[in-house]
């Protein structure tokens, strides 16, 4: 039996075991309210732009070589899925403020064909439409996010647009619809009024936008009793603290449910650097520009907070992202980049900053979701390959709908010259298989970092994956399409209560908590 002497010295071993070496802490204390990480923080954006809808998702009915529902890709759908994607935005972006939605009804042999202005100058036959993308969505198992046109349309057109998706009793809208082969409305519940007004959307000032919102956010009616639809505002850009202060002064409660934020990880607009060849002092910037969407959603929150302060509007993050230099040989106007462990690295942090948010961050869409800008799948041809963030994702779909574990954090740096950012990220969360999830990024491209968990209680034990690969600037391609893949994870040691951890360099990790 031990006495007191020895059980004090066994506590003393104990604490010392875990704190030699460990270079970030991180305690987890669950809140006495709850708070949900919404899926929606999960979701993905679809823009009619360079090979995302046409050679991504969509192939065209009459293609024999490339297995398809409707033109939508098997594989594609298959690979969505699998990520329990659960809600997809659409047809833009840009392209939505100058997409008007009639031209893609009816018989595709009729419908006018345009030219993509914003991007790459191309002639858009029209042929994926309201239809094609509505019934694509109900494949997926996802629901619709419609991005309504307000910079060049018309309040009665998008005021139409609802009730031609929407409507189940008799009226114009509803009956053009049956007319076009489907009977029952898709009942569509998000609607973004415009698209970065700001900029693409109208370059319209906050207080004008204001007013325009109101306007066409008053006809969207909804006649299905049944929450009313999910209207979302063009919020800021970036840091425009001001957009944020102006929306949520000027709109009324009742007209909105969530106000936007876009934000990249961009190096220099001017100057985006290479996908694949960047330099360590570019990786950098690339993780200090991911790092500060953390800032941008606290301070547009406090703003929020003031007008909101029971967190009813959500804060919906429908662009973010890596940006960069399009790859060589490939029309500018595609924005079409390679995916490396670097945007591994975007998407965990990220992701980590959302689910720490939930209480105000409700929703988010990754841009875009094949073929350009950070794409979780690209296609050529008959092939199809998954890349990093496919990856990241499919590893963090355990924290959707799960219940937020808010953790204090301690990290060591990651330092460029006289810059300094956190090198680890972490999340937590409780799901409903009663498993507590933990994510952690070390985003550090040379050092591997030492974690001591406090977990708050005991566990009985404890698995997981890890994302990374050989080097920072690996990737997948067509020729080896499964470099980069999670693979069990072992470098974690679990006592009662107290997990260490030791995240190899610019690593993911999930880990599953056992309860005791």
């Amino acid at each position: 039996m031990l006495n007191t002497k020895n059980k004090l010295l066994i506590i003393l071993f104990a604490t010392t075991f875990w704190n030699v070496g460990a270079q970030t802490k991180i305690e987890l204390s669950p809140r006495e309210k709850p708070v949900t990480i919404s899926k929606h923080i999960y979701g993905h954006f679809a823009e009619h732009l360079g090979r995302c809808i046409y050679d991504g998702f969509y192939v065209g009915e009459d293609n024999t070589a490339i297995p398809h529902t409707n033109g939508v890709r098997n594989d594609v759908v298959a690979a969505l899925k699998e990520l329990q994607i659960p809600n997809l935005r659409w047809p833009g972006g840009c392209f939505a403020d100058t997409y008007h939605w009639k031209d893609g009804i009816g018989p595709k042999e009729k419908r006018p064909a345009i030219v993509n202005n914003w991007w790459g100058g191309v002639t858009e036959d029209n042929s994926f439409g309201t239809h094609d993308f509505l019934d694509m969505c109900e494949l997926l198992e996802t629901e619709p996010y419609l991005a309504g046109n307000v910079g060049s349309g018309e309040v009665q057109e998008l005021a139409d647009w609802v009730q031609y998706v929407n409507f189940e009793g008799r009226s114009p809208m509803s009956d053009l619809r049956r007319q076009n082969g489907r009977e029952k409305p898709w009942k569509v519940k998000f609607w973004g009024v415009g698209n970065e007004a700001w900029g693409c959307g109208g370059h319209m000032t906050a207080e004008y936008y204001s007013d325009i919102y109101r306007k066409y956010a008053t006809f969207m009616s909804d006649w299905s009793n049944t929450g009313g639809l999910y209207r979302i505002a063009s919020g800021a850009n970036s840091a425009d603290y001001h957009w944020t202060e102006t929306l949520m002064k000027k709109l009324p409660k009742n007209l909105v449910k969530g106000i936007a934020l876009h934000h990249y990880a961009v190096i220099d607009w001017n100057k985006k650097g290479p996908a694949i060849e960047y330099t360590d002092e570019q990786y950098f910037r690339t993780m200090k520009s991911a790092w500060f969407m953390n800032e941008l959603v606290e301070k547009h929150s406090a703003i929020m907070d003031k007008y909101d302060p029971n967190k009813e509007i959500a804060l919906v993050v429908d662009e973010w992202g890596g940006w960069y230099e399009v790859e060589p040989g490939t029309n500018p106007g595609f924005l079409y980049q390679q995916n490396t462990m670097r945007d591994a690295m975007i998407a965990g942090m990220t992701l980590n900053i959302f689910n720490n948010h939930a209480d105000r961050v409700k929703m988010a869409n990754l841009a875009q979701t094949i073929n350009v800008l950070q794409a979780v799948i690209l296609t050529k041809g008959e092939k199809m390959i998954t890349t990093p963030t496919y990856h990241v994702m499919e590893m963090y779909k355990v924290h959707q709908d799960a219940e937020l574990i808010p953790l204090a954090i301690d990290s060591k740096s990651f330092v460029w010259n006289d810059e300094a950012i956190p090198a680890v990220s972490a999340s937590a969360s409780k799901a409903k298989d009663g498993k507590t999830y933990l994510s952690l990024v070390n985003i550090d491209p040379k050092a591997n970092q030492d974690v001591e968990i406090n977990l708050g209680k005991a566990f009985s034990g404890v698995s997981g994956r890890v994302l990374t690969s050989k080097e920072l600037r690996d990737f997948n391609d067509f020729d080896a399409p499964q470099r980069i893949a999670p693979r069990p994870f072992d470098g974690s040691k679990l006592n009662k209560e107290r997990l260490h951890v030791s995240l190899p360099p610019f690593s993911v990790v999930v880990l599953a908590l056992d309860e005791q």
